[in-house]
């Protein structure tokens, strides 16, 4: 089969899935329009002679719940469940047989029963797992619901008879609890007090509660609940040192990502965040295998009622993303530095050669320790580090950087800024990119007050000595929104994003860090945020504050928010150490400084 033949056929067969769902929500709504309408007189006279009244009665009532019950399923369907195919085929035959009862409502039942058998037909197309934990616990729930709702009837009528005009035992409760659970025929209970009334209804409300958050369960998508296994991290490792390609390659190994491997050779390294499999970066591997490996994981994620999104892409696949039937959209751009072109020397220049010269002159050293490090220079690296993240109120970032985790920073080359005290005040790590011939860098912090031109002094000595050791380039990182939606021709999705440029500063100056990275005339690499359409942006904007953040990001964020505040208001300032207090005296006002120079860029976007 030919590329363009196999895409429409895919393209048929999801709108095949699409339309049984929409008929699935049709077919519960009519079902529920016509329990509430009254049926035809003389079907109603033929039915009175072969029915009795409570058998009609239960007809009417089971096209109601099974009317609710398809409008629920539909949505599950539109994922292809394969639980929702199975309950849908169930609650369609008793829509049959309900439509019957009611009023020999042929029609309807012909329509369930037509769309039952569509859905047979369709029967492998509804392939997306639910998560096998849920799955065994919302069967769990559906009984305990049962039980629970038998039970809670059983004793309210045995407690609250006198609320009813009948007298109920034990044996006489457990079968008034039956009838108005099944509602089967008309119970006749009457009610004589408003708490009789509230508690006869309530048994519904407890029911519905149950039961809707057992069918949640069974619709859930499957959880990633154990890490990778040490076998499937050796592997990943072996193919990201043979064929890693971008920055983001070495922190595709940590240890937050699962993974998948294709016959081919590639490795994808994902977080599922809700139902967003969110990957970072390209897939990794042989060039040729990219296209298969974006298509197997497409259908590794429709197994597992995901929805697969790619973080920080290159341009390199952009066409195999769109012919797979994914969306792009452009959410900033790499700084890379030619490292042979590199000068301080020069007009345009002149603020780097300046803040360089100065802090030489004051007496301020580069050094970069190579692996493994020494504990005593890993314990101060470290209080540089917590007195960073306690200036700017926040917490170690994931996903698509790393943290200050002590195996991490031990092997890693750090280039470390020292006052003439012999303290360091400044710190970056450096992160290969494997077959590329580029150095890049992942934590960069320093003191809460530093001498103005400190990041200009590290980031010169940086790429001094790249150049040096015979790199090509040397990756700053991503200028986030740089460059997006100026033109009149991008999507509206990227003129969003300009517009966030130009005007959200009072959250984080994207123009200050886009400045600072433009100070070393680099040149700019387009990266790429792939989606599945844009009603799916929502979930994967939220899916990527979760995996950059943590889960629990919004909690954190008022926290952190709710503490600074109480600090400026009583004034209180993190206390600044000894060793700063009693170097040159020269120092910048943090904010400023971190405005000025975008200090850890690695961290903010």
């Amino acid at each position: 089969m030919t590329q363009v033949a196999a895409r429409t056929r895919g393209h048929y067969e999801a709108w095949n899935v699409r339309i049984v769902s929409l008929l699935t929500g049709l077919m519960g709504a009519i079902n529920v329009v016509s329990a509430v309408t009254p049926s035809l007189a003389d079907r109603m006279r033929l039915l009175r002679q072969i029915s009795p009244l409570q058998v009609r009665y239960g007809g009417r009532l089971t096209a109601v719940l099974a009317g609710f019950a398809l409008l629920l399923l539909a949505r599950a369907l539109w994922r292809r469940k394969r639980v929702a195919w199975l309950l849908t085929l169930v609650v369609l035959a008793v829509s049959v047989v309900s439509q019957m009862l009611k009023g020999l409502n042929y029609e309807e039942a012909a329509l369930a029963a037509a769309l039952a058998l569509w859905l047979l037909f369709l029967r492998p197309h509804f392939h997306a797992r639910s998560d096998p934990p849920s799955l065994w616990q919302g069967m769990r729930t559906l009984a305990a619901a049962l039980l629970f709702t038998l039970a809670y009837g059983v004793a309210g009528f045995y407690l609250l008879d006198r609320h009813f005009s009948v007298h109920f035992g034990l044996a006489a409760a457990l079968k008034q609890t039956v009838i108005m659970f099944a509602q089967f025929y008309d119970p006749g209970l009457q009610p004589v007090t408003r708490l009789g009334r509230y508690f006869a209804d309530s048994i519904y409300t407890v029911s519905a509660a149950t039961l809707g958050y057992a069918l949640l369960m069974l619709f859930r998508p499957v959880l990633v609940r154990q890490p990778a296994s040490a076998v499937e991290r050796a592997e990943a490792k072996a193919i990201v040192q043979a064929h890693g390609r971008s920055a983001l390659a070495r922190f595709t190994l940590f240890d937050d990502k699962s993974y998948y491997f294709t016959p081919g050779g590639s490795v994808l390294a994902y977080v599922v965040k809700g139902r967003i499999a969110l990957v970072l970066g390209d897939p990794i591997g042989p060039v040729e295998d990219a296209a298969a490996a974006i298509a197997g994981f497409q259908g590794y994620c429709a197994q597992n009622d995901w929805q697969p999104a790619f973080y920080q892409t290159q341009p390199d696949y952009l066409e195999a993303y769109r012919r797979a039937g994914l969306e792009a959209v452009c959410i900033g751009h790499e700084a890379i530095v030619d490292v042979a072109c590199f000068s301080l020397a020069g007009r345009t220049n002149k603020g780097l050669r300046s803040a360089v010269t100065k802090l030489d002159k004051l007496g301020y050293q580069a050094e970069l320790d190579d692996p493994p490090l020494p504990d005593r220079l890993l314990r101060e690296l470290r209080a540089v580090s917590d007195e960073w993240l306690t200036t700017i109120q926040g917490a170690e970032m994931r996903f698509s950087l790393g943290g200050f985790h002590d195996d991490y920073i031990r092997n890693s080359p750090v280039m470390a800024v020292r006052a003439p005290g012999g303290f360091v005040s400044a710190f970056a790590n450096v992160v290969p990119e494997y077959q590329r011939n580029e150095i890049a860098v992942d934590l960069i912090r320093h003191r809460r007050e530093v001498e103005n031109g400190t990041m200009d002094f590290l980031f010169a000595h940086l790429i001094e000595w790249a150049k040096a050791h015979g790199y090509t380039t040397f990756n700053l990182g991503l200028s986030a929104l740089a460059g997006v939606g100026q033109d009149a021709d991008d999507p509206a999705v990227e003129k969003a994003l300009h517009y966030i440029y130009e005007h959200i500063y009072h959250f984080y100056n994207f123009k200050g860090l886009h400045a600072f990275k433009a100070k070393f005339h680099p040149g700019w690499s387009p990266r790429y945020l792939i989606y599945p359409g844009p009603a799916s942006l929502p979930a994967v904007a939220i899916a990527l504050i979760r995996a950059d953040s943590g889960n629990d990001f919004l909690k954190d964020y008022f926290r952190d928010f709710l503490e600074g505040w109480l600090r400026r208001r009583s004034g209180a300032r993190a206390p600044v150490p000894a060793q700063v207090q009693a170097g040159t005296g020269k120092h910048a006002n943090p904010e400023a400084q971190l405005a000025a120079t975008g200090a850890d860029q690695a961290e903010v976007y």
